[in-house]
């Protein structure tokens, strides 16, 4: 009987090539078939480290025929590598179909960690890192913009997004209009290259840097928004789950009590929290 083979999840260098594993180039040699997001961007790294592999490709296009093709491979005894072209693949990068199908045919997936870009950002964002949700890239279209920004006016969690540098003007306007001017945010671009920059400030001063000079929206953006912070006071998830739980059956002022009580916090940052999911 045949050993199955294994699919390896490598995450590959952001921008600097010397930022990838010495497992993750072991990898690489090892297995018999890199599957490359683009096959013509990816050479270059393969070719840096003198990988002869033999590469496919996978992108968003061809994943559902292309995960079928290397899970035959896979279970003839294959071994194969998933790459994007930069970073962590499945991280708003195709491959989920693949891991998917591949944990239903039995397939054993091995991550390979390393470099992501989000990850990398937020470590050097001086944002709050105890609670961060990852959104990936903002709708293009205007109102499904603003809605998704919306569901931020009550996130105590820091926020991270990708942006492409021609709408990253249009998504601070968007920030402003819906969040507010005031709101806190970090722009994050060209991370581990020769211009990585990052830029701290309130969402209009933000928007006014970019507009300043035509090369500060040029590059890859991470973008973080912060959360917000009632009265000061950082309240823990638990507590205002709890709290949106009982105002759906009680005053918000009774609410807020209990939840105050239940957790040891002051009822008036409950309470203007309440308050804030009806804006």
């Amino acid at each position: 009987m045949t050993e199955t083979g294994t699919l390896f999840i490598v995450a590959t260098p952001i921008g600097h090539l010397d930022d990838i594993t010495l497992r993750a180039i072991s990898i690489l040699n090892q297995v018999d078939i890199v599957a490359a997001e683009d096959t013509r961007h990816s050479q270059k790294l393969l070719q840096h480290y003198d990988i002869k592999t033999r590469m496919t490709s996978l992108h968003d296009h061809n994943e559902s025929q292309r995960a079928k093709q290397l899970i035959e491979h896979l279970l003839k005894g294959s071994n194969v590598a998933l790459i994007s072209d930069a970073g962590t693949p499945l991280i708003s990068d195709p491959g989920y179909s693949l891991v998917n199908q591949c944990r239903q045919a039995g397939v054993t997936v091995v991550p390979v960690p390393g470099a992501c870009a989000a990850i990398a950002a937020m470590s050097a964002s001086g944002m709050a890192t105890d609670q961060f949700r990852f959104n990936g890239f903002l709708p293009v279209k205007q109102m499904a913009k603003q809605q998704t920004l919306g569901l931020l006016k009550a996130e105590i969690a820091t926020t991270v997004f990708y942006e492409s540098p021609r709408r990253i003007v249009n998504t601070l306007e968007a920030i402003i209009a819906v969040l507010g001017p005031e709101r806190k945010v970090v722009i994050a671009k060209e991370i581990t290259k020769a211009f990585e920059t990052f830029y701290a400030d309130t969402a209009e001063n933000a928007l006014a840097w970019l507009l300043d000079d035509p090369n500060h929206q040029r590059g890859e953006f991470v973008l973080m928004v912060a959360g917000v912070k009632i009265d000061g006071e950082d309240l823990p998830q638990e507590a205002l789950s709890l709290l949106e739980s009982l105002i759906k059956e009680l005053p918000l002022k009774k609410a807020a009590a209990i939840t105050a009580e239940h957790y040891g916090l002051k009822k008036n940052a409950l309470y203007q929290y309440g308050l804030s999911l009806n804006d």
